[in-house]
This record gives structure tokens, C-alpha cells and sequence, in this order.
């Protein structure tokens, strides 16, 4: 597909009332409950706290693709993409036409409704549902597994969110998109449903760095068969982990969900029209590995201690995501003050060998929350805004 046509169907089909960071289940049972007969909402079970995990099902074709967001609560650009992608296959047009009468989907927008609600990575009784594959002890680790059971999906589409620390390779990209083809051995081995991943994986690649060159990365494979991802290939289910990153000044993850929608639409469509076989999955090898190469700020050349004025260190501030009053604030926290030559700053300030103080003009301390410094006696925000 064209990459104009691309985005020319993301700026249609944007589901305009899902904006931002804080995503839950009040902001989607409306659109739920208001999407038309084409789609089947289910609900497949229950969170800790009782709240509704639902499911929603579209197509009438023989290939099944199961997806599923928010396992991770704080990891919601995937979600807004979702509903994009509803939109868009509510839409009679050539392919949503094409997808619908070639695929099966089964989506479940938010598996972890309580964690979604506050904000957290994990659930209610603070476990990581993808390390929970093999225990199932949560009832959000069930309901999805029972899921997985009997829809008996072909593909699975694992979406999740990623730091702002992630640049793709060893370069000074922000990796805005990564995958993972999971492994489904200790060996890492090149399994048919492990290529048939990376093939695809492959496809989306070649759309995306059209538009974002070199700002694409991959997972590291190591196997963890706690892992969701892991457990799904290992039962020959091809499975691709997408991991939605950081674009320059991108903190509400707007401009990533467009390439999530994007890559949505692109591997779709390759599934609807090709018997996919994993005979081309060699390119997956060209997208570099994730790398942790970035701080959100880095003051650089600072005089830190006020007893050794002639050593000359680096900043790295990452921003902390909290949850204040239903909206998420980012907090700037100090993260390390050392050399930090080898990493990359989505905002550098230049300190030029001057005294950096605290806004009380304090020396700086790892794990201080910081609005603002006084460099030289000047002061700079290091507040996020416009986001």
C-alpha cells in the first residue's frame, strides 16, 4: 500500500475521542457499546477487581489473528490504535473489505483493567501478567489463555508500550516502533512459525522506515517461556510483539500510534492476500537491536559538588509517568550523574562547565525530583509541556 493512502486512512479513521497517555475501560465501553453489528463484543472474563475484560470479533475469513493490548495497564498506544483500526474495517472500502473477508479478528482492546485504571504495569496484586503464561495465576492470565484455547488463532499480535531510553541500534534514533519474534526454544532456533513472524515483521519494516528511516528496532529474542509471547510461539502460533516507542517530542504518543495503526494495517493485509510460509523472513535480521541509549534530558559539561569545581560530569533526567487527578504528569527525576558521552538526550542542555544547583541551590542528587536547575545562576525548566 502507498504511504500516502496510509495515512490518508489514519487521518480518517482516527478515533478523535482517545487522546493521551491514560487510557481505561470507562474511556472505551461507550465505543463499545456503540460499535455496529459486524462486530461481536464479548466480555471474557473478570480483572481482581471485577472489572470487564472484553473481547471483540470481526471477519468471516478462515485465517485467525488474535491481538490483545494493555496486558501491561500503563501501555495504552496500542489501544488508541485499535479503535483506529475499528474505524477503519467499519469503513466499506477495498481492503477493510479485503481484511474482513480473509481474517478473523479477535481483539481484546485492555486485558489489564486494573492497571490501566491506576496507571501501573502490573495488576491489582501486582503481577506482571506476561511473565504469568505458565502459572496462570491471575484471572487476566485465564481469561486470555482460555481465549487463545478456543479461538485457535493462526497469528497472535502481542502490542505493548516502550521507554523513551530505546534508540534503535546503536545510533542517536529513538526506537519508535519495535518487534519481536519470540523465541520458542532455549536455542533461539528459526522455526517455520517463528519465520512466518519475521516475515511479516519484515513487510511492516519496509513500510515504516519510508517514513521513519532508521528508527526501527528489535527485542532481544533471549527465551522465557513465562513470557506470553514465548509460550504462544512455543505452541507453533506465530507471534509478533510490537512495542510502541518514543517519537522526537512525542510524549503523548500521537505520532506513534499513527505508525502502530499503520503497521496494523500493513501486516493485515499481507495476511488477507499471501500464503505466508516464512521464506522470506531474512530481512528481520536487518532492523538493529533495541539498545538503552537515551535519557529524556542530559545536562552535560556540569559542575556537580561544590567541593571539586574542576570535574566536569553529565546529567541523565528521566521523566517518571504519575498519575495526578486522572491525567499523567511527567516528573523529571535525576537518574545518574557520571559520564554519559556514550548516550544520547531527546533534549541536551549544555552547561558549558558551570555550577548546576538545585532550585534551592542544593548539589544534585540521583533519585531528586527536579522542575527546574540553576545553571550559572540561570534558571531552566526541565518540565515537559505541550505534550
Amino acid at each position: 500500500m502507498q504511504i500516502e493512502s496510509l495515512k490518508s486512512l489514519y487521518k480518517t479513521h482516527k478515533e478523535k475521542s482517545l487522546f493521551g497517555r491514560y487510557i481505561h475501560t470507562k474511556n472505551i465501553e461507550l465505543l463499545l457499546e456503540y460499535l455496529p453489528s459486524i462486530f461481536k463484543v464479548d466480555t471474557i472474563g473478570k480483572s481482581v477487581n471485577d472489572e470487564n475484560i472484553f473481547s471483540v470479533t470481526i471477519g468471516t475469513g478462515m485465517k485467525k489473528v488474535l491481538m490483545w493490548s494493555q496486558m501491561h495497564g500503563n501501555e495504552s498506544t496500542t489501544t488508541k490504535a485499535l479503535f483506529d483500526i475499528f474505524n477503519f474495517l467499519n469503513d466499506s472500502n477495498a481492503l477493510s473489505s479485503t481484511i474482513i473477508n480473509n481474517c478473523t479478528l479477535k481483539i481484546i482492546p485492555i486485558l489489564n483493567p486494573d492497571g490501566a485504571l491506576t496507571y501501573k504495569r502490573f495488576n491489582t496484586n501486582n503481577i506482571d501478567l506476561n511473565r504469568d503464561a505458565q502459572d496462570l495465576s491471575q484471572p487476566e492470565s485465564i481469561a486470555l489463555r482460555h481465549c487463545f484455547d478456543t479461538f485457535q488463532p493462526d497469528f497472535c499480535f502481542n502490542l505493548h508500550g516502550q521507554r523513551t531510553i530505546f534508540s534503535a541500534g546503536k545510533t542517536n534514533n529513538p526506537a519508535t516502533i519495535s518487534f519481536l519474534s519470540p523465541a520458542k526454544d532455549s536455542s533461539c532456533s528459526i522455526t517455520k512459525n517463528r519465520a512466518i513472524a519475521m516475515e511479516i515483521i519484515g513487510v511492516m519494516n519496509v513500510m515504516i522506515q519510508k517514513q521513519i528511516l532508521n528508527q526501527i528496532g528489535v527485542y532481544d529474542d533471549a527465551f522465557n517461556i513465562d513470557c506470553v509471547g514465548d509460550t504462544f510461539q512455543s505452541l507453533n502460533v506465530p507471534t509478533i510483539l510490537f512495542e510502541a516507542g518514543h517519537y522526537k517530542n512525542d510524549y503523548s504518543r500521537e505520532k506513534t500510534r499513527e505508525y502502530i495503526f499503520q503497521s496494523l494495517l500493513t501486516a493485515l493485509q499481507y495476511i488477507a492476500l499471501n500464503t505466508i510460509k516464512g521464506n522470506n523472513y531474512r530481512t528481520y535480521f536487518n532492523i538493529p537491536k533495541n539498545e538503552s541509549n537515551f535519557f529524556d534530558i542530559i545536562i552535560r559539561n556540569a559542575v556537580v559538588s561544590l567541593e571539586n569545581k574542576e570535574q566536569y560530569l553529565d546529567i541523565g533526567i528521566l521523566y517518571e509517568e504519575r498519575l495526578v487527578e486522572n491525567s499523567i504528569e511527567f516528573i523529571p527525576i535525576i537518574d545518574k550523574i557520571t559520564d554519559l558521552s556514550k548516550y544520547h538526550g531527546h533534549k541536551e542542555i549544555n552547561a558549558n562547565k558551570n555550577e548546576v544547583l538545585s532550585s534551592d541551590r542544593c548539589e544534585l542528587k540521583v533519585g531528586y525530583e527536579n522542575d527546574f536547575v540553576l545553571i550559572n545562576n540561570v534558571k531552566y525548566s526541565l518540565i515537559l509541556e505541550n505534550y
